[in-house]
């Protein structure tokens, strides 16, 4: 290296001693090498080589401060030398210190702007940030720099997914792939990708490549499990989830999946079983802390309160925290016993409230139903402050404001202009309406095989289709994924755009499917209020209508209908809905995420069949 003349070189003597110490730290023998390291920082004390040698020694030893200290010694010594600035930056992100890394990487490409790994590095540690579009660009730069390095091309694919940009993160799988096809993680990530743009057969294939390739682990099975259900194999996804808990029974995520297949997929019977299925593991394995809190959860959306909050308190009993407090402050008010919960979420708040937007968000449902509405807006406006998209957050300020009678409620919702309903086009190739709906009906009905609605969700006496509905390699579910987008954006250039506004000012020329289902209600379903927090804006397109919603008996009556502006029942509020619109076949209903909506139940022997999808905006 090039040395400015407050450094020196290594003597041969002392470069063999560096190599020795190298060795040492390869062999695991860190006291030994840490050692020599120090001897050798004594005696070269300004040869940056050995300072870089005494930090990364430091460093396997886990005394971060330490190996902090000799790395600034390096680069006091050599300050732009770029593999002392990768090294510095790979300790620090090693040790979390993701943003102190980021700073280090961007010197490093400063010095040696075609450093293809100083690049890559400091894409990957971006995208540990959570700096998406940061990650982006220097990923982007590093495939530039090097178009057949395989790792650029499947870090690239890892930014790309993040930023929801699922099509072009499948070319850059494919990419690395195609360079690497022994890299059973670069299959792995290819195949999550085509699940989750809907091509769950083509993902079964991506993770048998990746088994043949050596890659072993729950997270496979696990993947494998839910691209069977949403490729209608519920028999073999149920028997691949069974065999994950039985070989990896302390991965928790494998008894969830098992759980939620039982419950939604399996007879009446089993949905109980479900339940018991997950308490048998955890009595199993009574020290798994996160296979015991997943259970806590499961239990708190299936209603059974009383056994979670006795979960929780064993949990509390191992060791208490402040999200451990406040989940049972969550299960309190479930009870009733708001007073308590109050209390409880006070205290969290004072620790790590002003720090959490999902805990804000239950801070405030709490403070509506107790009647504090300045407390429930001011937590409210805190988790708005912390995540400007956190849809829940946005649906609890407009309950407030409606409640205190502020017009603020209006501006935020305005249930008028900011729900569409829209009309939808046949596709190319139908020549009707009805022919176009009664295909779509056609395909979608066989998709519907669970025996009840899923675990952890708002429908009820109903099925929803697994996986994603858009991307399937089906010929009415492309065309209708095109006619819906066309109607979309249609819609979108007739609204205005507005800087101070949660949802119009992302308004953009076209939108990003983020999901997409089918939902078929039986007689008696209904959809409770809720909102979709992934999405910006949401939606219902009616493909086939009972007759008792299509033609109700008198004009006021309203089953099946859908309605805006009512909050949930379990926050007590008793006020009636804002919009109340009825379903038209071939109809496309939109609106803002955050917007409270749910639908009145019916009766009828037909079902109630709809397509819905959220959508985050592109093109602005």
């Amino acid at each position: 290296m090039n040395l400015p003349d407050s450094a020196q070189a290594l003597s041969s003597n002392q470069a063999g001693q560096l190599d020795a110490a190298l060795r040492l730290l390869r062999a695991g023998k860190i006291g030994e090498a840490l050692a020599l390291g120090q001897r050798l920082a004594d005696e070269a004390a300004r040869a940056p080589d050995a300072h870089q040698l005494l930090a990364m020694c430091y460093a396997e030893a886990g005394e971060g401060g330490e190996a902090d200290k000799a790395f600034r010694r390096a680069l006091e010594l050599a300050p732009n030398n770029p593999l002392v600035l990768v090294n510095y930056a790979a300790m620090l992100r090693r040790f979390g210190r993701a943003n102190d890394a980021l700073g280090v990487y961007r010197r490093a490409v400063e010095a040696a702007p075609n450093l293809v790994k100083a690049w890559v590095d400091l894409g990957l540690t971006a995208l540990e940030a959570g700096q998406v579009t940061q990650a982006l660009a220097a990923l982007e730069h590093a495939v530039e720099l090097q178009p057949d390095s395989a790792l650029a091309w499947h870090a690239l694919g890892n930014a790309r997914r993040a930023g929801d940009l699922m099509e072009s993160a499948e070319t850059a799988f494919r990419r690395a792939v195609a360079l690497a096809p022994s890299s059973g993680s670069a299959w792995v990530n290819l195949g999550v990708v085509l699940r989750l743009l809907g091509r769950a057969n083509e993902a079964i294939a991506c993770f048998d490549r990746a088994e043949k390739a050596g890659y072993a682990g729950p997270e496979l099975r696990d993947v494998l499990a839910g691209s069977l259900l949403d490729a209608g194999r519920f028999a073999e996804a149920t028997e691949q989830a069974r065999r994950l808990t039985r070989e990896h029974p302390d991965f928790v995520p494998g008894h969830l999946t098992l759980a939620h297949l039982l419950w939604e997929h399996g007879p009446s019977l089993e949905a109980e079983g479900a339940v018991e299925t997950l308490r048998a593991s955890v009595q199993r394995r009574p020290q798994n802390v996160p296979l015991r809190l997943a259970f806590t959860n499961v239990l708190l959306s299936a209603g059974l309160t009383d056994e979670a909050l006795g979960q929780i308190r064993a949990l509390q009993a191992k060791g208490n925290d402040p999200m451990l407090t406040a989940l049972e402050a969550d299960a309190l008010e479930m009870l009733g016993h708001s007073e308590q919960a109050g209390v409880l979420y006070a205290k969290v708040h004072a620790i790590i409230g002003k720090a959490d937007p999902a805990f804000l968000n239950s801070y405030t449902r709490h403070l509506l139903r107790a009647g504090k509405l300045e407390a429930a807006a001011e937590r409210a406006a805190e988790a708005t402050q912390l995540d400007p998209n956190n849809q829940e957050a946005w649906a609890y300020l407009a309950t407030v404001w409606r409640l205190a009678n502020d017009p603020r409620e209006q501006w935020l919702c305005d249930y008028e202009r900011l729900i569409g309903q829209v009309d939808v086009e046949p596709p190319a190739g139908f020549a009707s309406e009805a022919d176009f709906l009664s295909a779509l009906k056609s395909t979608l009905e066989p998709m519907h095989q669970a025996s009840r609605e899923p675990l952890q969700q708002t429908l009820r006496a109903g099925s929803q289709t697994p996986g994603r509905l858009f991307g399937r390699p089906d010929a009415v579910i492309e065309a209708t994924q095109v006619t819906l987008l066309r109607s979309i954006q249609r819609w979108l250039a007739t609204l205005p755009t507005d800087a101070a506004h949660p949802f119009l000012m992302r308004r953009a020329p076209s939108v990003r499917f983020s999901g997409s289902w089918s939902v078929r209600l039986r007689s008696s379903g209904r959809h409770v209020n809720h909102i979709h927090p992934e999405g910006w804006m949401s939606s219902a397109f009616y493909v086939s209508l009972p007759p008792s919603v299509a033609a109700p008996s008198a004009a006021d009556d309203h089953p099946g209908c859908i309605q805006f502006g009512q909050p949930p029942v379990e926050l007590g509020l008793d006020l009636p809905a804002r919009r109340v619109i009825r379903p038209e076949a071939g109809k496309l209903v939109l609106f803002p995420s955050y917007m409270w909506h749910g639908t009145v139940p019916f009766q009828d022997e037909q079902p109630r069949i709809t397509v819905a999808f959220d959508m985050t905006p592109i093109g602005g």
